[in-house]
């Protein structure tokens, strides 16, 4: 059923490298919000809750609940606590036995460790999933982050995870946002929307964040903008992907697709993904120039080659894809055992999609893992 919490949950979406994580690191410096590393809760187990029984069943809540709390990419979300007894202390503050249950209890149990009231999330790719947790969270409030696709895919085929091609990162950016399309104004009319430009954001921060928090109903901070002082950004700013988080807010990589792609890739996002670069506000600039069939093979089959290659490389995701790969084994080990049967389950999205692996946060197919003998790799205190 659905969970009315007292304070409002907050949630933070946007494509992948358009400032979701700045603005998460923003208002988790607020002094009433808790906001804890991300955790592809709804992409990883949403669509594959039935795979686990009757949820009202002990052995099927717990074995949820497991996954859920000791997947975490930061185990415990940094929290210091005893693994012994974390998962009866988050189910005892799940409001209901259900996975959004258990969502709130995580994220309850993880206010509590930072002593604030109201809690945030932010998963890019739960802009997916908005429908289901608009219905679980009906008055949780969602901050959509916007940035110029093109930017977005200089960041993207830079960094250690995502579309390695300019045709499959103008895909990506495309989807993520006709993905919102239903939801934008319907939420807004009940004052559950806010977007947020990240050029916007960057060049004038104090304003955006004010509007940010009356949208929110809290009490704007200046403490906000200390997050690069945080340990979360620390850590991540000691990375290439997310350098700019331990640094203040700067304006230096608003329009950097106009050094670091080339005319042509230019045009081939404008053919791609023109029409929705101009519905987020944006201008196109080139003529678009749409690849040929034999090239779009090309790029789809050499993105999936090169995610699969790099992931034990440079900065690699292989321990986060790893246990990823694990749920999905668990999957197939509970239809082994019965607890659900592909012909009589429902195909909930994106089950079936051509995108299914990338949408639920894998950052490369079994496909290309299987044909470069990718092997799995777990490390530290993770239990299984």
């Amino acid at each position: 059923m659905p969970l009315n919490l007292q304070e409002r949950p907050i949630f933070m979406i946007g494509a992948e490298r358009s400032g979701t994580t700045l603005v998460m690191a923003l208002l988790g410096c607020h002094s009433r919000i808790a906001v804890p590393e991300v955790v592809w809760y709804y992409p990883r187990f949403y669509p594959y809750l039935h795979t686990y029984g009757d949820l009202s069943v002990e052995a099927n809540f717990r074995t949820l609940a497991q996954e859920m709390v000791f997947g975490l990419k930061t185990p415990f979300w940094g929290m210091k606590v005893n693994p012994r007894t974390i998962v009866d202390e988050v189910i005892e503050l799940a409001p209901e036995r259900s996975f959004a249950g258990l969502y709130a209890g995580m994220h309850l149990r993880f206010a509590q460790y930072v002593n604030k009231p109201r809690w945030g999330e932010k998963t890019p790719h739960n802009l997916y999933f908005v429908g289901p947790m608009h219905h679980d969270f009906p008055n949780a409030q969602f901050i959509y982050i916007t940035r110029d696709g093109r930017d977005a895919s200089v960041d993207y085929m830079e960094s250690s995870f995502g579309p390695t091609n300019i045709y499959c990162a103008a895909q990506s950016w495309k989807r993520c946002w006709n993905a919102v399309k239903e939801w934008r104004e319907p939420l807004r009319e009940k004052g559950l929307w806010l977007d947020v430009r990240y050029e916007e954001l960057v060049r004038e921060p104090e304003k955006v964040m004010r509007g940010v928090c009356e949208f929110l109903g809290e009490d704007f901070e200046e403490g906000m903008f200390e997050f690069y002082k945080t340990d979360m950004c620390k850590a991540r700013g000691a990375s290439r992907d997310h350098a700019p988080l331990g640094k203040p807010i700067s304006d230096k990589y608003v329009g950097i697709h106009k050094d670091l792609l080339s005319l042509r890739d230019q045009r081939i996002f404008a053919a791609v993904a023109g029409k929705e670069l101009e519905e987020a506000g944006y201008t196109n600039t080139v003529e678009p120039e749409m690849p040929s069939q034999r090239m779009v093979e090309k790029y789809l089959e050499f993105d999936g080659r090169i995610r699969a290659a790099t992931l034990d490389g440079f900065e690699g995701h292989i321990v986060f894809e790893s246990y990823n790969d694990w749920l999905v084994d668990q999957r197939e080990e509970r239809r082994k055992q019965g607890l659900w049967d592909p012909a009589t389950s429902p195909k909930v999205f994106p089950a079936g999609d051509p995108d299914e692996e990338y949408i639920i946060g894998l950052r490369a197919s079994d496909k290309w893992k299987k044909h470069f003998s990718i092997k799995r790799r777990y490390v530290g205190d993770v239990v299984l």
